[in-house]
């Protein structure tokens, strides 16, 4: 679901970032008025679980790959403002980092799965625990909701690939970026998301919910104490599982590099040729491309880009409250 660079137009990178600028304004005010400042760690603890989920990759037949993400898990633990910014975080340092995802399409990314995701997957979840009540409302609020919301995301990335070429056209009639139109775009994207790619970011999300719900419950009720050991013992645990991600073969759809596009099938057929802006496009060379370790094995390499990749998203949010002033009370 990550969009790379040069898979946009300039024009939609620039309007889609528009777009999610006042969601990330938003959500900043209200997590600042909202968050106390000694619970703003959790919000690096959320980036840190969304960011090491998306390193479990998952094969689909075909030969594609795609990952849970955890935003509505963030959402339910923290709410879907503070799941924006922490989501948000995690893809800003796979973007600059480990060149997963475009610097350009950073905005259309965020707003996907920043935005969309937290958002739709925390209001499926307030609408079923107005018919369901208890711990069995709460946990089937959980699993709808973490379906919707990465569905919703993967479907508006399908309709931001699906429309460039519709748009975008060289002087021969020749897609100038993304090349595959809403007819191939939208049902690639969400046959994986609708099967094998929900039901991860489901099974993901309930199985953090109740896990935290139990050992750390301080962590959904705003004033109590937060047992934080047992959530970093998860934490690090699923970082080292990351290495797992490994097996899964293939590349997610959209994802493909400018030198294998033109050998890529759509309907069984070649696409015959590279876009012109895609070969010519924006490029930043990422620090450990691919999470990858110069020098390491790749399986080392993997684990410490999860080691890395983790630590950071925590140290940016304790930054954070180490900048923001005591909070009396909690307002939300």
């Amino acid at each position: 679901m990550h969009i790379p660079e040069n898979y946009l137009s300039p024009q939609t990178c620039a309007v889609m970032t528009a777009a999610v600028v006042p969601a990330w304004v938003h959500a900043a005010r209200k997590v600042k008025a909202e968050i106390p400042r000694e619970r703003m760690p959790l919000l690096g603890v959320g980036a840190a679980f969304s960011f090491v989920s998306m390193m479990f990759n998952i094969p689909l037949p075909g030969g594609t790959t795609g990952h849970a993400v955890g935003g509505t898990l963030i959402a339910l633990l923290l709410g879907p403002d503070a799941a924006c910014l922490a989501v948000t975080v995690a893809l800003l340092i796979q973007a600059l980092l480990f060149g997963d995802g475009g610097i350009l399409s950073f905005g259309a990314n965020c707003f996907n799965i920043a935005f969309v995701l937290p958002y739709v997957g925390y209001g499926v979840c307030r609408l079923v625990s107005r018919f369901l009540h208890g711990e069995k409302g709460k946990t089937i609020g959980a699993a709808l909701g973490a379906y919707a919301g990465i569905n919703a995301a993967a479907f508006c990335a399908a309709l931001e690939f699906g429309v460039q070429p519709y748009l975008f056209q060289d002087a021969s009639g020749q897609a100038l970026y993304c090349p595959y139109g809403l007819e191939v775009a939208v049902p690639a994207m969400m046959a994986g998301h609708l099967t094998l790619f929900g039901l991860a970011e489901l099974v993901f999300t309930v199985a953090v919910y109740s896990f935290v719900s139990k050992v750390s419950p301080g962590s959904l009720r705003p004033g109590e104490p937060v047992r934080r050991r047992p959530v970093y013992w998860l934490l690090a645990g699923l970082i080292c599982l990351v290495p797992l991600g490994l097996l899964a073969e293939g590349t997610a759809w959209g994802e493909w590099g400018a030198d294998e596009i033109a050998a890529t099938a759509a309907g069984g057929v070649p696409l015959g040729y590279t876009p012109a802006g895609m070969e010519s496009g924006f490029s930043l060379k990422a620090l450990l491309p691919d999470y990858s370790v110069a020098g390491l094995p790749e399986l080392l390499g993997y684990l410490l880009s999860a080691v890395i990749g983790a630590a950071l998203a925590v140290i940016l949010f304790r930054l954070a409250a180490g900048a923001m002033k005591e909070k009396t009370d909690y307002a939300g």
